[in-house]
This record gives structure tokens, sequence and C-alpha cells, in this order.
């Protein structure tokens, strides 16, 4: 049985630390003392818990760039998207800090009593089951609108980036939350039932894999607390034959290789009507070789490593699968250890593992469609539905296909992200539930109905 976990650099194979696993009865005590923080915690007005995001984004700002590279040394991250992702954290919490008071203000309803309203309680203490592809990103999404709903948190963090974790708890703790609102639970996947039994635990958000999510889903169903799910996606990217590919390649390029192609919202698979083919592989291969390999601390860097050897093993298994049966390697497909080339494979068609998994990566699956209506189609062939981007001319033929598309985002000229002012989150394997905006902020809520007559 293990007793600690340890972080390692993927780039430098160096092992970073070693920290304490704990033991059941550490963990009950932190649930316990998350469950009395809540008690009290939920008592302070809405007002005066939104004002703590402000010393929230003045600690990240402060610590931008010791936060990046902790980022960068535990996960591979190039460090000048680390600072993104510490940026963005801050208009996260700038953007809650605002609109926070708006969002779980009573909603007044017209009805026969004196007074009808609902009032947007807070649950208690949710437990968040994070993933180490945009460590503090990907925890704060979930905790800022949490614990300014009034409730308490408990992360599971990835065992690889458990630096990050604790640097998180020690964020809140600095900007002034009370102990114990904002808790790490360092510890492994077997005890997760536990933790979710525990009376204490009121419900679950879990960012990671499909298979994840099933399993989570499984354990809070048979506890019957609630479950928010941000599960993977294959991403479609498609070029319409009218697309700008001036205008919009760079972006494209983007939505693939960005972290590495560590992103549940990349585009896997680029889907392109064959009219525009060509012109689009060769002017996106010369976009992809002028990447920059190399060490994730240097700020020119484009491309580092996977955040572990077996992540790229793993890849490297997916695409060999689809060669296998027909796929054709364009560009790229050298991996060494963690580290993987930026890669295209064409040939791809419907079944093969590229089309149909999720790769999580930098390698990009070409498509070819004789037209619009089979890009279309190809787009909704998957057992996921996060994200659709779709590159065209005539925006108003466009707003036709809106309902066509079966994922959670449809974005048109750009990659699909994440945003603060917007709601995210997916469908069909994808998961269910919504993050960021006022959605978000009311996910871990009792929508109560309050009628005086």
């Amino acid at each position: 049985m293990y007793t600690t976990l340890t972080s390692v650099n993927p780039y430098t194979g160096e092992t970073l630390n070693n920290y304490h696993l704990q033991n059941d009865s550490e963990i009950i005590s932190i649930i316990e003392n998350s469950d009395k923080a809540q008690a009290s915690w939920k008592k302070r007005s809405l007002k005066a818990r939104a004002e703590l995001l402000s010393d929230l984004s003045n600690h990240l700002e402060k610590n931008k760039q010791a936060f990046a590279e902790l980022i960068t040394k535990e996960m591979g991250k190039p460090v000048s998207e680390s600072i993104a992702e510490i940026e963005k954290c801050i208009w996260l919490s700038d953007f809650y800090k605002v609109n926070a008071e708006q969002f779980l203000s009573d909603a007044i309803i017209k009805t026969d009593a004196i007074e009808s309203f609902i009032s947007y309680d807070p649950l208690g203490c949710i437990l968040g089951v994070m993933p180490w592809n945009y460590p503090f990103w990907q925890v704060l999404r979930f905790a800022i609108p949490t614990l300014t709903a009034g409730n308490t948190v408990l992360v599971k963090h990835a065992s690889n980036v458990t630096g990050c974790a604790l640097a998180i708890e020690k964020l809140f703790i600095d900007s002034g939350f009370p102990q114990n609102c904002y808790q790490a639970l360092l510890t492994t996947h077997d005890k997760t039932e536990s933790i979710i039994n525990h009376k204490s635990v009121k419900a679950v958000s879990l960012t990671g894999s499909a298979t994840a999510g099933k399993e989570i889903a499984t354990l809070a169903g048979k506890y019957l607390k609630k479950t928010l799910l941000e599960l993977g996606g294959t991403n479609a990217c498609i070029v319409l034959e009218d697309a700008n590919l001036d205008a919009h390649l760079d972006t494209m390029v983007k939505a693939r290789y960005q972290n590495t192609g560590q992103s549940c919202i990349a585009a896997k698979r680029f889907i392109v009507v064959e009219s525009i083919y060509d012109e689009f592989l060769k002017k996106f291969t010369d976009k992809v070789s002028k990447l920059k390999i190399g060490d994730p601390m240097d700020s020119e860097t484009d491309i580092a490593v996977l955040a572990s050897d077996e992540f790229s093993e793993n890849l490297g298994k997916q695409v060999q699968k689809s060669l296998d049966v027909g796929a054709k390697v364009h560009y790229g497909n050298h991996s060494k250890n963690a580290f993987y080339q930026p890669t295209i494979l064409t040939n791809v068609i419907p079944g093969m593992s590229v089309f149909s998994e999720e790769t999580f990566g930098p390698v990009a699956a070409i498509i070819k469609a004789k037209d619009t209506e089979q890009a279309l189609s190809y787009n909704n062939d998957s057992d996921y539905g996060l994200g659709a981007m779709l590159f065209t001319e005539d925006i108003e033929k466009v707003r036709t296909y809106v309902n066509t598309i079966d994922d959670g985002s449809f974005f048109v000229n750009d990659m699909v992200k994440s945003d603060p002012r917007l709601p995210f989150g997916g469908t069909k394997n994808s998961g269910y539930g919504r993050e960021l905006s006022k959605e978000g902020i009311l996910e871990f809520t009792n929508k109560k109905t309050v009628y005086i007559k």
C-alpha cells in the first residue's frame, strides 16, 4: 500500500516532491471540519463572501509567476500557457466578484400568495474530483462559484499535481477564506466511495474522462448525491468550402495543439469539405511544422511534453490502431518518453480510433467530407458532445446549423473555449450539468420555493 504521492517533472524526469497520503481518520476529520465550517460560512452575507474574491485575485496576480512555474514543472505545460492559465483564473474570480450577488438573489415569482420566490441556498460540503491538465483553472472553475454560493469544498486533485493542490489550498487561506472552507484531499481513488458516502458530502463535481465520470455517477447514484460531470470530447473543427483559411488557420492550429493537445475541448477531428481539403492540408501542415518544440520553461516554446510517459505511450497506441486500418501519417508521429511530436493523420474515416475516441495529445485527425451535409453528420457521429467549431464566411447560413449540432457548445470562426460569462458543459459521454456563468453558480444550490400567504 502506497503511503505517499510522488510529483515528477515529465520533461526532466526529476522527482519534485513526495507527499503524505491522508489516512482514513484524517479524511473523516477533514470532511467533518468542512461540515462545521460550512455551518458558519453560509451565514455570512453573500456580499461578504464575494468580497473575498478581490483578495483571491490579488494573490493570484502576486504569485502568478510562481504558480505558473509550479504548473509547468508538475505537468509539463509550456510556461507561457501556464501564465495564461493563472490570468484566466483572475478573470474568473473578478467575474464572480461582480456578478455573484445578482446571480444568487431571490427570484420573485408572482402567484396568489402575498409573496413567493425562489431562494438559492447552498447545499453544504461539495466534493470536487479534478484533473491535471489545467491544474489551477479546472479547480477554481469549480471552487470559486461553489464557495461563493455558501458551500464548502473538498478537492481530490490528480496525484501528479499534488503541489498545485496544496498551493491552491494555501491560496484560499492567504486570501482570507475561513479555515476549512477549502481543503485538499491527498488520497487515492479507492477512497472515493467512502468519501461520497459520508453524510456531510452533499454533491460531487468531476472533470475527467468518460470512464471516470461513469464510475463517479454510479457511486453518487448509489448514495443519492447530486453530480456535475465535465468529461472528455472528440471535438470537431468543421471547415467549409468558403472558410477564410488565412484569417483562421492560427486559431485552428491552436485549437488542436494548445497545452500540447491535452485539452477536453481541443479540436481532435478536422472535418474538411473536399473542395478546400488540399489547400487546408497544405497550409495547416505548414503552420504545424513551425511550432517550436522545446523546454517548457522557455517562454518561446509551443510544444513540450505530455504529462507522463504513459500518456505518450497510450496516444501512440491509438494512432497505431488507426494506421493498422488505413489511416496515413501525413506529418510527425515521432515519440520518446513523455514527448510526442505534433502529428497529422489523413485518410481518417468513421470507426477509426482517432475518429471515435478522445486523443489526449498533439495528434490531428483530418477527415474529408464531400459537402456541408456530410461534414455536419460526421460531427454528430460521436459518443461525445462537448463542443464543435465551424469555419465559414456565410454567417446567415450558419445560423441554420445551430439546431443540428448535438454538442454543448458551438463556436463559429473561433476555437471552442471556456468563458466565465458563458455556461460550459457537454452532452452524451461528455457529461451533464453546467459550469461558469449564472448556471455554474446555481449548480450546487437548493432552488427552494418560498410561498407566503
